[in-house]
């Protein structure tokens, strides 16, 4: 399943190091943060939506305190 998410990121390093904290989820197929739009587009299994996006909240708030993530 693909949805996209609203997300509050300061930098497009940051965007990138979020990304690649969110793909090595279990159960996330790919992840693709956009700096410009901010946006996360997420393509993960179904089932275990809800884990998953609290698992990359905890992921975002490592790499960027400041970074937020709306679902």
């Amino acid at each position: 399943m693909k949805k996209t998410y609203k997300m509050e990121v300061d930098c497009a390093n940051c965007a990138a190091k979020i990304e690649d904290a969110i793909r090595k989820i279990d159960g996330v197929n790919e992840a693709r943060v956009n700096f410009m739009t901010q946006k996360l587009v997420l393509d993960c299994d179904e089932a275990r939506l809800n884990d998953i996006l609290k698992e990359a909240r905890k992921a975002c708030r490592r790499v960027d305190s400041d970074s937020e993530l709306y679902c």
